[in-house]
């Protein structure tokens, strides 16, 4: 098998060698061919998928020690960057965060996208605003995909495993959503998010594990060592997720000693989970005044959680199986009896881990690890997570359509409507009410309440995919334009209520295949028109109007009466006529216009010739003057009917 795997690991790297630069080539074969100490070779393609985000920063940064990279978080969200004062010594050393102010709204998020599908461990780290008046310690709650997996408490800042957040999720969608939920306590502040891939059946702990489930780290601890570690200080394997090792140097004053070795412990790094090889070589052991080694940690009541506990025997005293023999006890039940370190693991210097779901009514979690036959009892590590189920999402078509009205209605950024709409179940939308789906597993929009909120936008046809609404109320705010008709696709609204806003144009006629409807208020704004008949004939199935205040409506009882009413082609057929009569009455004043334009032309010229004639007709007189004064030399015995063919000429 290992000459096999050796085999193909040579052939893909000739392969890689054929198309790719040499560092490119160097960083596929490191991917590949890194050790493990259970197979001597591991053979992988990859390197695990991680992003980390220094909240707040406006450049990538590395820190040290191990000079790891974060990112600048332009384009992930809102909110407002700020100078950082780190909480404790295990936050990363970042100078920047992000707070979201109560005013942007309760609900806001991280929204990232092209996160390839798989299992991830996601981790926050909470920070506090390095500026005077601001709240110390902001107490909020956290989602992850909707579901929401923790909630501040009070003297987080001075526990250093309360100053982040991690839990481990099955990420299909592509994205990665993280909100943050105001809860009047400050506004929440984040100095950083790590989305880090590990195994896809990484603590995978039997029936109830999969998909639909989210575990949340409630602690993680390393025994026996005073110093708190993350898995890159160990030099662990990148597919364990870098987790954080809480350092437990005792149970309790004189309940236990430290032992610790440097020999190398088997089994260790081994998939799925990858655990680093320096978390075993260091234990508490119980002692003979106190034989039972006790560990108590407070848990959320009424909570299913999934204890891990590591062994390995490093003790130079116990060479031999049956040497050290004990029972462990969770919550007074015994889920293991007779753990032989020894015999389990396979030797000495070799990693166990025991794993046990339990049920949790109290507030308080308790392992004990009971000793027999006067021996003493060991242990390496524990880590303790709280089983979440995941919760389901509002249907995708749905979030989209509501997400266009906020534009389109120009909903005020306090009304906080971001992520999904439903869930969290503790934090769902203002204005919105949701039901679930047991159809298909799905939430849905089943109310909008968003009168009085001062909205001035319009209302879209997306409106028509929020296809489950039984009421919307949108009235007394300044929603201008027409009334969509796609509203009567919506077949199973109970109530609509438009009133007193600025609607105008008339009542789609579509409005009235709405028999589910029982109110309709549409008093207070500038429809026109006549009141379509079907939406008239709903009076006889008990439904209640109120179309007063529309000073343009008519046509049903209490609103005026319609003068004759013109069908929709009628109507285009005036239209047409007016206009070709317009254009006839323009071509007619142009006509006349020109012709003016041509006497006003012949009578300037005229003027311009009038001198001329003038003399002319002074020349004409005097010879007609001439010629009657020579008439009249000669007699006068002419007669008038002589003369009169004369005046004629």
């Amino acid at each position: 098998m290992m000459m096999l795997r050796y085999t193909l690991a040579c052939l893909l790297i000739f392969s890689i060698g054929l198309t790719s630069s040499s560092a490119r080539q160097a960083l596929l074969i490191r991917n590949m061919l890194s050790p493990d100490s259970k197979s001597g070779l591991r053979f992988r393609f990859l390197s695990p998928y991680s992003l980390r985000i220094s909240c707040g920063a406006r450049h990538n940064v590395k820190t040290p020690p191990t000079y790891v990279l974060w990112y600048k978080d332009i384009a992930y969200t809102g909110g407002v960057p700020a100078n950082a004062t780190p909480p404790s010594y295990i936050t990363p050393p970042l100078k920047t965060l992000r707070y979201f102010p109560i005013s942007e709204g309760p609900n806001n998020c991280y929204n990232i996208v092209r996160v390839p599908k798989g299992h991830y461990s996601v981790r926050i780290f909470f920070g506090i605003v390095d500026q005077p008046n601001f709240d110390k310690e902001p107490l909020f709650d956290i989602s992850i995909e909707g579901t929401q997996i923790y909630s501040l408490k009070s003297g987080w800042s001075s526990h250093d495993d309360q100053v982040f957040a991690e839990a481990r999720v099955f990420l299909m969608g592509g994205t990665s959503t993280i909100c943050f939920h105001s809860t009047g306590h400050g506004d929440p502040a984040i100095l950083s998010i790590e989305i880090l891939q590990v195994d896809d059946q990484a603590y995978n702990f039997g029936q109830g594990w999969g998909q639909g489930v989210i575990l949340r780290t409630a602690t993680r601890l390393t025994c026996g060592t005073g110093k708190p570690r993350f898995d890159e200080d160990y030099s662990a394997d990148r597919w364990g997720g870098d987790r954080f090792w809480n350092p437990m140097r005792s149970f309790g004053e004189g309940a236990d000693s430290p032992r610790s070795t440097e020999n190398t412990i088997k089994k260790a790094s081994v998939s799925p989970n990858f655990y680093p090889e320096g978390l075993y070589q260091s234990a508490l052991v119980s002692t003979d005044d106190q034989p039972d080694l006790t560990y108590s940690i407070d848990v959320e009541p009424n909570r299913n959680y999934s204890v891990w506990m590591h062994f390995a025997e490093i003790d130079a005293t116990v060479t031999a199986e049956g040497k050290r023999v004990f029972d462990v006890v969770i919550n007074g039940d015994t889920f293991f009896e007779d753990v032989d370190v020894i015999k389990m693991s396979g030797g000495r210097y070799t990693a166990l881990v025991l794993n046990a779901t339990v049920a949790v009514s109290g507030r308080t979690l308790t392992v004990v690890f009971q000793p027999k036959g006067g021996g003493h009892a060991i242990i390496n590590a524990i880590e303790v997570f709280e089983i979440i189920t995941a919760e389901f999402k509002t249907l995708r078509d749905e979030v989209s359509a509501l997400q266009k009205m906020r534009k389109a209605l120009g909903l005020p950024s306090r009304f906080g409507w971001n992520g999904d709409p439903c869930v969290p179940t503790q934090h769902p939308w203002s204005g919105v009410d949701c039901q679930l789906d047991k159809n298909t597993s799905r939430w849905v929009i089943d109310g909008l309440d968003l009168d009085n909120q001062g909205l001035k936008g319009f209302l879209p046809n997306d409106i028509s995919k929020l296809k489950h609404l039984q009421s919307i109320n949108l009235s007394q705010n300044s929603i201008h334009g027409g009334m969509p008709a796609s509203l009567g696709s919506i077949t199973k609204l109970e109530v609509l209520d438009l009133s007193y806003n600025s609607f105008n144009g008339s009542i789609p006629e579509t409005i009235g295949e709405l028999t589910s409807l029982r109110i309709l208020n549409l008093n207070g704004n500038s429809f026109s028109g006549k009141v379509p008949a079907a939406v008239g004939g709903m009076l006889l199935h008990r439904v209640r109007f109120n179309f007063t205040d529309n000073a343009g409506l008519c046509g049903i009882p209490g609103l005026p009466a319609c003068g004759a009413h013109l069908s929709s082609g009628a109507k285009i057929g005036i239209a047409f006529g007016v206009s070709i009569a317009f254009l006839l009455l323009v071509l007619c004043a142009l006509i006349w216009w020109k012709r003016r334009q041509n006497i006003l032309r012949a009578q300037h010229i005229a003027a311009r010739g009038a001198p001329y004639a003038k003399k002319r007709t002074n020349v004409s007189h005097d010879i007609q003057m001439t010629r009657h004064g020579h008439n009249n030399n000669h007699g006068q015995a002419r007669t008038a009917v002589e003369n009169g063919p004369s005046l004629l000429s």
